[in-house]
């Protein structure tokens, strides 16, 4: 007999400014439950205006977790996120049937909702001679060994993306193993059940969002917060939309009119590419901001 597992992680997902956090907060009170972040910003302390965290009246009503949990010094990663959600899911789940699940981070929520493929770790100096062959010859001999060596990826893969066959082939360097046997079609078996939500906005009204909440962050004193960033500028968690911008002017490089308008049309880009991230994922359910309510999802449910 196949028994349905008995708990849900209700996940909802959507492009920055979509109105996310206001819509999980609502289900997380009418189910009497908890709110696990999935935005891969977020989890940074020292990073608040300019991630749009929930501010403190938000996060008193609804318990969340994974916001302003880790530091940017710290090493974080999509694998550690994977391993410390499940183990916080498995806590959550003996006091609640149903965790919300909340972020536009598709891959972070890919992670926890289905795991990835057991493909071993990066080898540096593989990697290194690979990145040596690539500018020395180009990148036809890549092309050539890809297509002895695994066939099946070489048909799928693009194969004007160097970054993407130096990675396959430094897998059969190493492992002497095709990089397609690594992939598993299934996905990894989880103890719950997902559902999972998108919110459906019209393009125009998503990017006016998207520079209201802008203007509202540099209000909130985003250039500031910024600037206490400086020392560690170097840090991979902020080269990021709305960081990168400012740092750009407190180098002379732009003024901030033009910082705050590249800011709007980064943020508007990123957005896109979410939305296409989503789309590809044939388990959402695409829904206006105003049907992701109780009654819709308990229909869902069933």
């Amino acid at each position: 007999m196949n028994h349905q597992p008995s708990k849900t992680l209700l996940v909802i997902a959507g492009a920055t400014a979509s109105g996310k956090t206001a819509i999980a907060i609502q289900l997380a009170q009418y189910y009497n439950t908890v709110i696990v972040s999935a935005d891969s910003r977020q989890f940074y302390k020292e990073m608040s205006i300019g991630t749009a965290k929930p501010g403190l009246e938000e996060l008193a009503v609804a318990r969340h977790y994974f916001i302003g949990s880790h530091s940017i010094t710290e090493n974080f990663s999509v694998g550690d996120y994977e391993k410390q959600g499940l183990a916080l899911l498995d806590e959550l789940f003996k006091t609640h049937d149903l965790v919300i699940l909340v972020g536009g981070s598709g891959l972070y929520i890919k992670a926890l909702c289905e795991g990835f493929d057991d493909i071993p770790q990066a080898d540096p100096g593989t990697r290194e001679q690979l990145n040596r062959e690539f500018a020395e010859k180009g990148i036809t001999p890549l092309q050539e060994e890809l297509k002895k060596t695994d066939p099946v990826f070489y048909n799928e893969v693009d194969l004007n993306n160097p970054q993407r066959i130096i990675r396959a082939l430094e897998v059969y360097r190493k492992t002497g193993k095709p990089f397609s046997s690594y992939r598993k079609a299934i996905v990894n078996k989880r103890p719950f059940r997902t559902l999972k939500l998108s919110l459906d906005l019209p393009r125009q009204v998503l990017y006016e969002r998207i520079n209201r909440r802008v203007d509202d962050m540099i209000k909130q004193g985003l250039v500031d917060e910024v600037r206490s960033l400086l020392p560690f500028r170097q840090l991979n968690a902020l080269n990021t939309v709305g960081y990168s911008e400012l740092f750009d002017y407190f180098d002379g490089k732009t003024d901030i009119k033009t910082a705050i308008e590249l800011i709007k049309q980064n943020t508007r880009h990123f957005a896109k590419r979410q939305l296409t991230w989503f789309r590809r994922d044939a388990a959402i359910h695409w829904l206006p901001p105003g049907e992701i309510i109780p009654e819709k999802i308990t229909e869902l449910l069933k």
